[in-house]
Parts: C-alpha cells; structure tokens; sequence
C-alpha cells in the first residue's frame, strides 16, 4: 500500500532514466567509462503556462505533445552521451545555413515528424486500410449504424493487436529490452519513495517493476478510448446517409482529425481514475500492467542506482530553485566546430592558426595533438566559444587567453604589456650568441620580461631587467616568478635608475610613428598599451635616447642588441659612432629586423 505520492514521473533513454518534476526535467545517464552524468532545467509548471493547458481535453492533448517533445530530446541527448556525436549531412548543413537554425534541432524536429508519422500509419492508416479491405472482400454494407458499430469495434480490435504486436516485437531487440530494463528501474524507484521508503538501490529492488501512472497505461487507455469513440463515430456517419462518408479515405481522415480528441479525453480518463484505488479501478487498470509485463524488465543495481540520481535531481530542483541546472559533456565533431570558427574568424584580421591555438587551448592538449582528435567535449566546446567571443571584438587571442608561449616559456600578458611577436624571438637568438653565463645583462624596455627571461634561463646569466611602467613591471614580476628566472626588476626611464656597467644590453623598444598608430589593426591600437607602441614622430625616439648614453653603461667589447622596425634598421646603425661596429640581421621574411653593435672602443 502506498503511502505517500509524488508528481515526479519518469521515462527509460538510452542507457539511463529521464524524471519530470512540476517544475524540473532531470536525465542521468551512465557513460562509456562507467560515469553517471546528469542533464538537467527547469520547466514552467502547469499552472503558469497558457491557459489552454488548464481546460479539460485540449489540456490533454497538448500534454501529450509537450512530453512526447521532452521526451524524444531527453532521448536523443542521452544517445549522444552514450554513443558518438555524428558527422551532419549536407542536408542538414545546408538548413542549418540556409535558415540559421542549429542542426541537433532540425534533427530533432525530424525525429519527431517521423515518430508521428509511424504512429499514424500503424495505429490510423493500417487499420483503416484493413477495414476497407475487410469490407470490400465481405461485401458488407455499411450504411447500416449498426453493422458500422460493430465495423468500428472490429477495426479497434486490430489497431490493439497491432500495438501488442509492436510492443512485442521490440523486445526481441537488445537495446531496446536494454530500455525496458531501465524503465523497470524508473518504476521501482518512484514505487520506492511512494511507500515511504530511503531511496537506495537495495530497498527500490523490492519494489514491482508496474506502477499505475506508466505511460504503457496510457497508450492502453488511448487505444479503448479509441476503439470506442471510433466505433460511435462510424455509427454516427452511418447515420447520415451521405454516401460521402463511405469512402474510405474520408473516413481516414476523419479518423485522423479525431486523434487530438482522443488523445485529450484519454488524459482525463488518466487522470480521474488515479483519483480513486479500488477493485473496480485497479480492474480498469489491469489490462495496461499486463502490457507492462512487455515494456518493463528487471533491471540491475547499477540501472536503479541511475534511476535513483535522476529521481533525487529533480525533487531537489523542484524543492529548491537555486539549485544550478547540469549540462552533459557530450561528444562533438571536431571538424564540424573547426569549420565554424574558422568562418567566424574570417571577420577578423586573425590568422589561419588561431583557430588550432583556440581548439588545442581549450580541450588541453599539444596543437601538434589537433589533428589525431575527432571530437571535442561539450564542456572544452564552452571554453573555446568563451575564447572566440572575446577574439571577436578584436582582443589579440593571447590577451584572450592570458598567456602565450616565448621561446618556449610561458609569458603571461593582458593589457598592460605586448604580446610578444615571432620577431622578437631573433632578438633573443641573437643575444644567446654573445652572452655567457658570468655576463652582466640589462634588458631595456623589458615589457612583459620575455626577452629577460628567456635569455636568463638559455645561459644562466643574472639579467637586469627595467621598464618605464610600473604596471608592466607587475606582469613582468609573475612572469619572472613563474618561470624562475635570474632576472632583477627596475622601474627606470631608460637608464635614469640604472646602476652600473654591462656586457651585454638588448632592448626592444616603441618604434612605431606616431601618425601610424591610428591606422594599425584594432587589435594593436586598442588592446596595447600606447607607452609600448609610441616611438616618437619617425618612429625612432628612443633609439637615439638609449644610443645616446650607451657607452656610460656598455663596456668596451660588450654588444648592444636592438629589434627594429621595417626600414628603420639603418638609420638606428647610423646613430652610433665609429666606436662601435654595426651588424644588420634579417628575419625569416628577409626584413632588416635585428641591430647588433659591438663596442669596440
């Protein structure tokens, strides 16, 4: 005898149990590793959705559609946890492109057009198809209302046989007595809190595996329904007279046009008699617990403890509405969501590349790793999505992401400092050239300390390291911490708070024209700080300020290192006096990139 009763009902998916609260829906499903994971949101109770779903019948009927919906997404998503998200097909693309609709709902949507489909040709088409049949073989006149009742009843009798036999016949399939085994553990799980007992997988195997609001019920429920009102209707159009109604295909769709008024006085036949629980009742109900003999199974431990997880899911979230609904991690095609970003990324300046960084960043692997996945995760998919967002607005993706690799050190960055380029790293193998481990090095205008920092690791040296802002001076401090770098931090103006003579200086200072700056890319001019872009009218400013002075902090036989801009490498040589020696390199575009000047006297 129950005890208590719950409006929380559930529904068997694919390798696990799907229940709905009055305010809820919560799936869970165990995994290929064993896991059980759980999707779940909130819906709008009853009460607060259009009037229609209040008023006897249509509300019916509508419910029926609104869980058939609910139901068959619940189902395909748990197909996804399970199984492997599938390439889409052309087709499909082309919707998803031509409309700018997402491909999982026009499958969906399709999905649910075929289920509705079938039902109306098994359970309509089929069996008036047969009565037609039955009439024209027996030559039977069926403008009598009584031999049009008994037409009625007989064609009913064969839609049940129908639904018997289709019910049967998906339990010899594997998979599906799979889901009835699941569907057992739903019932067993409800049946368990009914009777007032601690939800756990012990005490919920003993519970039967039939419970008397089972949508099997309701299916049995729809057919009598059906089988009379049908049977009154064709009683009816024998009445009329009207040799129209003779016809079969007319009274196919009839039969048709009646399904939403059955399917809504169904419910309410539902719902009147789990008002009640007596020998005539549980009489009524019989025929649809012998159904459930096929469509519920036995299940294992492990099926009800899932069953257990998704019934506990939804009564907290209808019990407490902060708690934070759950999204499965499913699998994604790769190429699929490699091809989208890459055509978002094409209203941006970004490169072709930026697309593996974003991927291989966001599900933490190796970019060399990229090309041996299939799939990304829902979870790394939301991470990347976050990453592309931002890049959209024109924000450099190593800004996005916080830190970006130098040489092959981590160098975090944000807006305070630049992002360190490509180029720079040839002042650095440039410098490795001429610094020994016992070599004093000053590193001007140091930024993020990238170039310090790796020079200091390469060869051992202690390195110097100063810039005028005290804000990149701070990212400069995590970084130099990060990677455990001899390098000491000076807020200086150039060589204001410099103390002491070097071996060797680098530097890699602003040398971008003023009037240049506003017509670089977005993502330089607004997302750089202007102190690290800004070199003066030609571009030069600081060069000649850090040339000017350097034989006071140089020592004779030291080299001094600069990067350059494009077309500015000579004018800086020809900055210096004949006491030095100048060398020009180039970068691996051929442009004059590095300065090397060594001090000979």
């Amino acid at each position: 005898m129950r005890k208590k009763t719950t409006s929380i009902g559930g529904q068997a998916v694919i390798e696990g149990v799907m229940m709905r609260g009055t305010k809820s829906v919560a799936t869970a499903v165990r995994n290929e590793k064993g896991e059980i994971v759980v999707e779940s949101s909130y819906v709008k109770p009853v009460k607060e959705k259009n009037i229609l779903f209040r008023i006897p019948v249509i509300r019916g009927f509508l419910n029926f559609i609104s869980s058939m919906v609910i139901g068959m997404k619940n189902l395909m998503r748990s197909g996804e946890v399970f199984g492997e998200d599938a390439e889409p097909g052309k087709f499909e693309k082309w919707l998803s492109k031509k409309f700018g609709v997402d491909v999982y709902s026009i499958v969906m949507a399709i999905s649910v057009v075929l289920g509705i489909a079938l039902s109306v040709f098994l359970f309509v088409f089929l069996p008036n198809a047969i009565e037609g049949l039955i009439i024209k073989l027996a030559n039977i006149d069926i403008s009598i209302p009584w031999v049009n009742l008994l037409i009625g009843l007989m064609e009913g009798a064969i839609r049940m046989g129908i639904f018997i036999a289709y019910i049967g016949l998906t339990t010899l399939m594997p998979d599906v007595k799979r889901t009835y085994m699941y569907h057992g553990a739903e019932h067993k799980t409800i049946s368990c809190y009914e009777h007032d007992m601690e939800l756990t997988v012990e005490n919920a195997q003993k519970m039967t595996t039939f419970h008397d609001r089972c949508g099997t019920t309701f299916m049995f429920i729809v057919m009598a329904v059906s089988i009379l009102i049908l049977a009154i209707v064709n009683a009816l159009l024998a009445l009329t007279g009207l040799d129209i109604f003779q016809n079969n295909g007319i009274r196919f769709l009839i039969k048709l046009a009646l399904i939403p008024f059955i399917a809504g006085v169904s419910y309410e036949v539902l719902k009147f008699l789990a008002k009640f629980d007596n020998w005539f009742v549980r009489l009524l109900k019989m025929p649809g617990f012998l159904l459930q003999k096929l469509t519920t199974k036995e299940p294992t431990d492990d099926m009800v403890e899932v069953a257990i997880v998704a019934f506990k899911t939804a009564q907290q979230m209808d019990n407490d509405p902060t708690t934070k609904e759950q999204k499965f991690d499913i699998k994604v095609s790769l190429s699929k969501v490699r091809g989208d970003i890459e055509e978002k990324l094409k209203k941006t300046n970004a490169d072709s590349s930026e697309v593996e960084w974003i991927l291989s960043i966001a599900m933490g692997i190796k970019r060399s790793e990229l090309p041996l996945q299939k799939f990304i995760l829902q979870s790394q998919l939301d991470e990347a999505n976050k990453i592309l967002e931002k890049r959209l607005t024109g924000m450099p993706l190593w800004k996005v992401i916080g830190n970006t690799d130098f040489c092959g050190y981590t160098i975090n960055v944000n807006e305070d400092v630049l992002s360190p380029r490509v180029e720079t790293e040839n002042l650095v193998e440039e410098a490795l050239k001429v610094v020994k481990k016992d070599s004093k090095v000053l590193d001007l205008c140091t930024g993020s300390g990238c170039v310090a920092i790796a020079v200091s690791k390469e060869t051992g040296a202690h390195v110097v390291a100063s810039d005028i802002s005290a804000k990149a001076l701070i990212v400069a401090k995590q970084n130099v911490e990060f990677n455990k770098a001899d390098v000491e931090l000076v807020e200086s103006d150039l060589y204001e708070n410099i103390k002491g003579t070097f071996d060797v200086i680098t530097a890699n200072p602003p040398y971008i024209p003023s009037d240049i700056i506003p017509t670089l890319d977005k993502e330089v001019k607004d997302f750089d700080p202007m102190v690290a872009l800004d070199g003066g009218k030609d571009g030069l400013t600081l060069y000649r300020r850090i040339v000017e002075k350097a034989s006071d902090y140089l020592n004779v036989g030291g080299y001094m290192l600069f990067e350059c801009g494009e077309n500015e490498a000579k004018d800086i040589a020809n900055m210096f006096t004949d006491s030095y020696k100048v060398d020009i390199r180039k970068d691996l575009e051929g442009i004059d990139r590095i300065l090397v000047a060594k001090r000979e006297k």
